[in-house]
């Protein structure tokens, strides 16, 4: 009787608090929005799905099918490969296009988009496990690059290709050192590679075991050189590990960085 009588005097009132809150939460988030892209969101509810890992994808009305920000990573790194392709394009018009695609794949390299993530202060929103706590998220994960795709992917939704544009050119470039990235040559594997093709040796990749689980699972590869185990390296991806294995490698044989 008692828990009644609280539930018909109290429960709208407890329902309008907890409105309040959420409404409160809902500009917090819109708010957070609008400082990283420059410009009020219209369509919230892509950015609030940008941010939503694996880990707390939600069911749908489509039996089987549950909604994380994949689908937005997926059309996020089109958009921001096509981007950042036309501004090497134009900005190196002498450079073969080898040059060009290494270039672009250190520009988006996961790694360096983890980085650039966690400047614009997107840690603060991924919603992990169902809630949004930078402090549950794992140091070692890509979490952070895919939600940057992902974010790129609800921009171009809500915002069309030209202001996805020029988010990507002004807000996500400018973190960028370019001198430094085309003299910087963080390709240990193919450094590796070149080494053993000028030695006559003989360099494999292996991944020989793997932790965690399926959010975050971290590879170990092994490089051997001549069939005998040379250096290990970890990663969060396969081809993470090899590269953290080449650059064993490479220190533990002082190859120097390859001019560009």
């Amino acid at each position: 009787m008692q828990a009644a009588l609280t539930n018909t005097v109290f429960g709208p009132i407890l329902g309008f608090f907890r409105s309040r809150s959420g409404n409160s939460e809902r500009r917090k988030f819109r708010r957070a929005v609008e400082h990283i892209i420059g410009e009020a969101p219209s369509n919230v509810g892509l950015y609030q799905l940008a941010f939503r890992h694996t880990s707390a994808s939600k069911e749908t009305a489509i039996k089987g099918f549950k909604e994380s920000n994949e689908r937005l990573e997926y059309l996020g790194d089109a958009v921001l490969g096509m981007v950042i392709a036309e501004f090497l394009f134009k900005k190196f018009p002498y450079k073969d296009e080898g040059f060009l695609t290494e270039i672009r794949s250190r520009i988006v390299n996961r790694e360096t988009l983890n980085g650039i993530a966690r400047k614009i202060g997107l840690e603060n929103l991924i919603e992990y496990d169902g809630s949004r706590n930078r402090g549950m998220v794992p140091a070692r994960t890509s979490m952070y690059g895919d939600a940057l795709e992902a974010l790129v992917g609800a921009i171009y939704l809500d915002k069309g290709f030209r202001f996805t544009r020029r988010f990507i050119l002004k807000e996500l470039l400018g973190h960028y050192d370019l001198d430094a990235l085309i003299n910087n040559n963080a390709n240990y594997k193919s450094r590796l590679i070149e080494w053993a093709q000028r030695e006559g040796k003989k360099v494999e990749f292996a991944i020989v075991s793997e932790r965690g689980n399926n959010h975050f699972r971290e590879f170990i590869a092994q490089v051997t050189v001549n069939d005998e185990p040379f250096a290990q390296g970890s990663g969060y991806s396969k081809k993470k590990a090899e590269q953290s294995a080449a650059e064993k490698a490479c220190e533990q044989l002082q190859l120097k960085q390859a001019a560009n």
